[in-house]
């Protein structure tokens, strides 16, 4: 990629003003696919000296003036679609399957949904008290991505910024930087005045710690750990800036016994090995009733056993590496201690799949056995393990689940309607996915607890970027 050590700012590709280098590496080969430039302070300041210059016309465009340039940008991501998900491939080491159907795909349907949303969007309304109020795009918004799900996060948060007539500074991850550097280019592509969309690349402690510290930002989102999302907050305070997170998960998934054994293990199971696991609101703690735990293990372990691990270039459902060596070691270090804890390792274990020497591969690994104080029960371990925790009664399994720092989706399993609206009422989750549910675009995504603060999609995710003004008169 020919912008791969540039940024982009104010409407054009710049050489950075920092020298400071580093490799983005193919997961699956440990091979260096390229170089980024990590961002300084003196680069943050221009980047958002741009955007802030492009606020004051750009937040008085209409809606149908941002509506016609959203449309010209989902046309070239489709057109585009392809490159989308082998970079993310490359990069991450999704399999392209999964690349195609999923990681990209996220890019088409929160586009067009907030496309939708924005043709009905009132950005001026009358009270029930007869007075007027309005929502005004509430400035310079600093927006950092993380790298697991890196073209979903980056439409979750760049889009509503601009449909609202914000402006901002993207930095993504710096393991995954290229399908942002894709984007920035169909963003240009599209028309949107310069300065409104500014792409850096850099580390959080300084490019991140920068943005969430500038006088000039109004607003930060940010996607990622539990620990980074409390230094950004603690660094927002001094300007008192809004602030929106999205961390870290531990999802219980309680299967109750009137359910499919075979069927419901199988597709939690499965769920858990999608995208290697890292994915914030996969139901890594299964919870399962004591009366059809015995055969649930013999079924999981049987879907563990089966799970091939492969190259993610290759067409398939199989799973593919972590994103990099200190995710990996994360893992295997989460690994060894639900060994040591005494779970009982029913699949998987420490170190790589036979035959995969290169690649930060990690074997898809099930533990049976685990109660709620173990490590691997209560950390977010982001990699393909699953923690299998029996229960006794429905109140048991609210306990249960209910019983972690984290708040973002919680599962239930079940044919009972009643039984499955009378538990989701009582769990402190953000999201519930019942019986497999997937979450549709245009749906708030964001929990409870230190899973973060605020709303992610359609109408929600607009009005986190806005302002409201009240407008009094006699």
């Amino acid at each position: 990629m020919e912008t791969a050590g540039k940024f982009y700012i104010n409407g054009k590709w710049i050489d950075p003003i920092s020298s400071q280098k580093m490799d983005v590496i193919n997961p699956a080969t440990e091979e260096v696919i390229t170089q980024i430039t990590l961002a300084s302070e003196e680069d943050v300041d221009l980047a958002v000296a741009a955007a802030k210059r492009a606020f004051e016309t750009y937040s008085q465009t209409t809606i149908d003036e941002r509506l016609g340039m959203l449309e010209r940008l989902l046309a070239i991501y489709k057109r585009r679609y392809e490159e989308v998900a082998q970079t993310i491939t490359a990069e991450l080491g999704a399999p392209i399957t999964m690349s195609r159907e999923q990681q990209a795909d996220a890019g088409v349907a929160h586009l067009q949904d907030f496309i939708n949303v924005l043709r009905d969007f009132k950005t001026e309304e009358t009270l029930h008290n007869g007075e007027t109020l309005l929502r005004e795009p509430i400035g310079v918004c600093g927006l950092i991505t993380p790298w697991n799900w890196p073209i979903n996060q980056i439409v979750l948060k760049v889009i509503p910024a601009l449909a609202t007539g914000c402006t901002c500074v993207l930095k993504p991850s710096e393991f995954t930087p290229l399908n942002a550097m894709l984007y920035a280019e169909m963003i240009d592509e599209a028309g949107f005045p310069a300065g409104v969309f500014n792409l850096i690349q850099g580390a959080g402690p300084v490019a991140g710690a920068t943005m969430s510290r500038h006088p000039d930002i109004a607003m930060m989102s940010f996607t990622g750990s539990t620990r980074a999302g409390k230094a950004i907050t603690r660094d927002a305070a001094e300007n008192i800036k809004r602030v929106t997170l999205e961390l870290g998960g531990k999802s219980p998934n309680i299967v109750f016994d009137d359910v499919d054994i075979e069927d419901r293990i199988t597709f939690s199971v499965l769920d858990v090995f999608n995208n290697t696991g890292q994915t914030c609101d996969a139901p890594t703690r299964m919870l399962v009733q004591r009366s059809i735990y015995d055969e649930a293990v013999k079924v999981a372990k049987k879907v563990g056993d089966a799970a091939k691990v492969g190259d993610p270039s290759v067409e398939g459902n199989h799973v593919g590496p972590l994103v990099s060596h200190i995710q990996y070691d994360r893992v295997q270090t989460l690994i060894q201690a639900g060994i040591d804890e005494g779970a009982k390792l029913l699949v998987g274990g420490v170190g790589k799949p036979d035959g995969m020497n290169e690649g930060y591969f990690a074997k898809p690994t099930i533990f049976a056995d685990v109660n709620n104080n173990m490590r691997i029960a209560r950390e977010e371990i982001f990699g393909p393990v699953v923690a299998m925790i029996p229960f006794d009664t429905e109140e048991d399994a609210i306990r249960i689940a209910n019983d972690t720092p984290y708040g973002l989706a919680a599962y239930i399993q079940t044919p009972d309607d009643a039984k499955a609206d009378r538990v989701a009422r009582k769990l402190r989750a953000g999201m519930i996915r019942i019986n497999g549910a997937f979450p549709r675009p245009g749906s708030p995504f964001g929990g409870y607890k230190q899973s973060g603060v605020g709303r992610e999609g359609g109408l929600f995710g607009l009005e986190d970027f806005m302002e409201v003004k009240m407008l009094h008169r006699p």
